[in-house]
């Protein structure tokens, strides 16, 4: 059974059971903030009955009100996230939702294909605070008893709520569907990962600050005064302005920088650090280090520290499906950038332990497994693929078979991938042939899906303008190589976002069974962490973190039971009790296997991990 919640007026919210089908059981309640607390603490705890999956508008501003009472749920639907998926999924483009004019539930996140911007990390955007959230069992609740419950209020003599249209839409999309499974599937999995990035925020990555200043200060030298270059900073940029013959460069002005190195006689388009160790010139290994260290000192220097970790945790801000391939974004702190210079700051408490795993070549074998390349598949099996191909005899070294496999994924036709990539095509056939064939389609202007049902976008109307322009009567032979060259570019986009947004789906079911089986262990007192610590979980978040709000409630969740702190594309950490560590690395693994079966049924690939149970960060690198 489901659970409709919306807000209402004076920070109420309306509560509403619905059927499968999204049809309403039983009048709309408004209940208070404390009623709706109590209402779900209630349901989450009928495990033989069955909890109901909670269905709300946006994960990110309704569960941290659950949260900030020590409440969890296991799982939900996200409107607004499972809107995007279904509108522009090829498997619901003729459903009544996708053929709707934009409305309220488009408008978030609304980003043209033009506005995307084509490049090898692949199409970074923000959206709204809107996330999602629902856990991948499927489980009922009868919807009976409901305890705290004022009456029914005038919102149950109302039309229905624009979240209950929405649902109904939905549900009606996914049952048209061609293959409904793959999108049910990808919804549960869309929205458990924003439970997952919720919590992940309300607990925070366990920070010591006394250990970032060390290490900030091991780097730059001492913190010194706004305006003043630390130490360290201030020495290259003296040798910078001593090697280029120029006193008064500023060598965090691009524009200075690049007219001093052009008069330095270098002939540079930019001044981008890939660009410039390409270059033989005394400037530039400490104009490297220089941009090495500013970049750390701007992007998690102390200011950074002072701002976001808060109580010894670092709260950031994750955007589920914030990349259009599926991939998670952050909106602030960076998350998805910590720099290894300051991981060992991120330090377990005391009796704690951080459980961190990464998946091992994570989007070849998604591609091995997408083409159904058994000989791919069996270069990967118990080793590292790269070290497996060239085991079988494909290319030389590990970091050919890297190269021509990047080249596959991405694209790259010339230099040393070029080189190796017809080796790959006849080593593994099917593999190459899905990644060209992506690729065509793109250049065609057509959709691509992932395995579970999302869609690349369709270019926009500037793109199709150039390429109608190239088949006018008088279109020039620059009209012509502009078209290629931008039918190749979302070419590119197009090859890799089926392997990279299939990627990004096998990471989020293997999030969600990470987090239910976490879920499911018994509740440990011993070495618990005081609660008061999350007295003040950061920006934006509840003030009173551990405050019970149910009987039996005496601190935060996250304070005494094993928990999910980080996630990075195909990494994550567990924060976890010292003696439950070892069984927390086997979940870990266990929920990889089970993510690759979700996906690809019986198929034989393995999702390797490389796991390790530290005391920091550093430690696992």
């Amino acid at each position: 059974m489901y659970v409709l919640v919306r807000q209402a007026g004076g920070g109420d919210l309306v509560v509403e059971p619905r059927d499968e089908a999204g049809a309403s059981l039983q009048p709309p309640r408004r209940l208070s903030l404390d009623e709706f607390r109590t209402f779900v603490a209630a349901r989450e705890s009928w495990a033989l009955e069955g909890r109901p999956r909670w269905v709300w508008d946006d994960t990110g501003h309704t569960y941290p009100l659950l949260l900030s009472a020590g409440i969890r749920v296991e799982r939900c639907h996200d409107l607004r996230l499972c809107h995007v998926i279904l509108k522009n999924s090829a498997l619901t483009q003729l459903s009544e939702l996708a053929l709707a004019a934009p409305d309220r539930w488009d408008a978030a996140s609304a980003v043209t294909a033009d506005q995307i911007e084509l490049r090898a990390t692949l199409f970074e955007f923000d959206v709204d605070d809107d996330h999602g959230g629902d856990d991948l069992a499927d489980h009922a609740a009868d919807g009976t008893g409901d305890s705290g419950a004022t009456e029914p209020g005038p919102d149950s003599r109302a039309p229905e709520s624009t979240s209950g249209r929405e649902f109904r839409r939905q549900l009606d999309a996914v049952a048209s569907a061609a293959e409904p499974g793959r999108l049910r599937l990808l919804l549960a999995a869309e929205s458990a990962g924003a439970l997952v990035a919720a919590e992940m925020r309300f607990a925070g990555l366990p920070w010591r600050t006394d250990v970032h200043n060390h290490l900030l200060t091991r780097e730059l030298g001492p913190r010194a005064l706004p305006g003043v270059r630390p130490d360290r900073l201030e020495l290259l940029a003296q040798r910078i302005r001593l090697e280029l013959d120029d006193d008064a460069l500023n060598p965090d002005s691009p524009q200075e920088l690049f007219k001093a190195l052009q008069r330095a006689g270098l002939a540079v388009t930019s001044t981008r650090g890939w660009e410039l160790k390409k270059l033989e010139h005394p400037v530039i290994e400490p104009l490297l280090q220089y941009k090495k260290l500013s970049r750390l000192l701007s992007a998690n220097g102390w200011t950074w520290m002072e701002s976001w970790v808060v109580n010894g945790r670092f709260h950031p801000d994750y955007v589920p499906g914030g990349v259009v391939t599926g991939r998670w974004a952050t909106r602030g702190g960076g998350a998805l950038q910590l720099p290894r210079q300051i991981r060992g700051a991120v330090v377990a408490d005391d009796g704690w332990k951080l459980v961190v795993a990464d998946a091992a070549q994570l989007e070849p074998r998604i591609l091995a497994a997408l083409a159904q390349d058994e000989r791919m598949a069996t270069a990967g099996r118990g080793t590292d693929l790269y070290a497996g191909i060239v085991a079988s005899g494909v290319v030389e070294t590990r970091d050919h078979a890297k190269v021509a496999m990047l080249g596959a994924m991405y694209g790259a036709t010339t230099g040393e991938s070029g080189r190796l990539l017809p080796r790959l095509a006849r080593a593994y056939p099917r593999a190459i042939a899905l990644t060209e064939l992506a690729a065509r389609a793109g250049e065609r202007g057509e959709v691509v899906t992932t395995r579970l049902g999302r869609s690349s976008p369709v270019p926009g109307q500037g793109w199709h303008e150039v390429q109608a322009q190239a088949y006018d009567l008088a279109a020039t032979a620059t009209d012509e190589r502009r078209a290629r060259s931008q039918a190749r570019d979302w070419g590119r986009f197009t090859r890799n976002f089926i392997v990279q947004g299939s990627a990004a789906e096998w990471a989020l079911c293997w999030m969600a069974e990470i987090r239910r089986e976490l879920a499911a262990l018994p509740a440990s007192g011993a070495g618990a962490t005081s609660a008061l610590r999350r007295a003040d979980a950061g920006p934006g978040l509840a003030a009173s973190a551990a405050r019970p709000a149910a009987p039996g409630r005496a601190r935060a969740p996250f304070d005494y039971a094993p928990h999910l702190v980080f996630f990075l594309h195909d990494e994550v950490i567990v924060h976890t009790l010292a003696a439950q560590a070892e069984v927390v690395a086997k979940i870990i693994v266990t929920a990889a296997e089970t993510a690759g079966r979700l996906l690809f049924g019986d198929f034989p690939v393995d999702f390797m991990l490389t796991v390790a149970t530290v005391d920091n960060y550093a430690q696992a690198k």
